[in-house]
């Protein structure tokens, strides 16, 4: 059995990530630690709009994270703590409190995709450059449609 299929709606259906909100990174990245034995990774404070260009809902964005990220074979862990701002972490953390936020997909051509899903009736959420503006991440409202808000990842250049 392939571990990944292809089709043309989102790609690639390889989940590559999945995001967890929570209130305290520093005592969820212990307990991630301690459980799974896993090395501790570096916390990543992200920028604020100037540098990374969040929009949120439609509108430019101040909202920031804290994120950690675990290697876990095919998949990467991300812990997200949220800063309180209007965001979907803080609007997660408000609603559900912690918990499985989204599932990531590496994709190609993220227009291309939130075109399909926009024709499915799932618009964007949320879309910012990564810190090191390398790529970009894009949350579509897919929650009340898939029960999960699933994320586009697109890496710029090579």
């Amino acid at each position: 059995m392939s571990n990944s299929i292809k089709n043309t709606n989102l790609e690639d259906t390889t989940i590559c990530q999945v995001g967890i909100i929570v209130r305290d990174i520093e005592r969820s990245m212990e307990a991630f630690c301690r459980v799974f034995g896993l090395p501790r990774p570096e916390v990543i404070e992200m920028p604020g709009y100037e540098r990374v260009k969040t929009t949120y809902r439609g509108g430019p964005s101040e909202a920031t994270a804290k994120l950690a990220f675990f290697d876990m074979g095919q998949v990467q862990l991300e812990l997200i703590e949220p800063d309180g701002k209007p965001s979907v972490w803080q609007e997660f953390l408000d609603e559900h409190g912690e918990g499985v936020h989204h599932l990531g997909f590496q994709v190609a051509d993220t227009g291309r995709v939130v075109e399909f899903l926009a024709g499915e009736g799932i618009g964007v959420a949320q879309q910012g450059l990564y810190g090191d503006l390398s790529g970009q991440y894009t949350y579509m409202d897919s929650a009340a449609a898939l029960g999960v808000v699933v994320e586009l990842l697109e890496s710029f250049g090579g």
